[in-house]
Parts: structure tokens; sequence; C-alpha cells
């Protein structure tokens, strides 16, 4: 299992792949999403990104649109992980190919709860409390 997260945020990069690496998931990471589509395409199609809205070069949104056009990344599972908290910008992610949405700051509870909603995780993985 492998996923890219996408964040210019270094501190949230570090606090999501901890979390990640205790599920037993290898992780990419990349500052914007020009960066993303560049890192996926030198290591591969993961399984799921987690993309922060507001990025410079490409911001998240963007990011998932590009996404859902390319014919590579469109079965890749989508979680935006930000601090967008309007409706109207969640509708907004969701409709352009999102999959799931969560909110700064979350908890590691919740990353896993949208992980196996998203049905990225095993069972053992999702009782797994090493991280």
């Amino acid at each position: 299992m492998k996923a890219i997260i996408i964040d210019d945020s270094r501190a949230i990069r570090v606090i999501l792949r901890k979390i990640l690496m205790g599920l037993g998931i290898e992780v990419l990471e990349a500052e914007n999403g020009q960066d993303a589509i560049i890192k996926i395409a030198q290591n591969g199609v993961p399984e799921i990104a987690l993309v922060d809205w507001n990025m410079p070069v490409m911001n998240g949104l963007d990011f998932v649109k590009a996404a859902r056009v390319l014919e590579n990344l469109k079965g890749m599972k989508i979680m935006m992980v930000t601090t967008e908290a309007e409706m109207d910008k969640m509708i907004l992610a969701l409709e352009s190919g999102a999959n799931e949405y969560v909110m700064k700051p979350f908890t590691k509870e919740v990353i896993i709860e949208k992980l196996s909603l998203l049905g990225v995780l095993d069972h053992d993985q999702n009782t797994s409390s090493h991280c």
C-alpha cells in the first residue's frame, strides 16, 4: 500500500507520515499538486492521496481536478485534509472528485476512520496501534 501526502506544511506532512507509516503504508510526499504529479510519475500511482487545499504552484482543488482527468490517476482515492471548513468548499472538492474530506486539526483516529471508509485499510491495519 502506498500513499502520497500533498501539503506545503512540513509539520503536517510529518504528522500524516507518522500515522500512515504506523499503519504499514509506504509514503511519498509533495509540497504542491504539481510536485505530486511529478513524484507519482516517478514512483508509481499510490492507492490514496491526502491533499491540502491551500498550496502554492498548484493548489489541492486543481490537483483533484487534474487527477480526475489523467487516465492513470482516475482510480486513486483522494482525501482532502485542509483548514477549509466552509460547506461550499467541501461540496466543491467532493464534486470535483475528492472521495473524503477531513478538516484540520485532525486526530489519528479520524484519519484511520476515513482510510477505512475508503477501503484502503484492511482489518489488521485498522486495529493497529503502533503509531
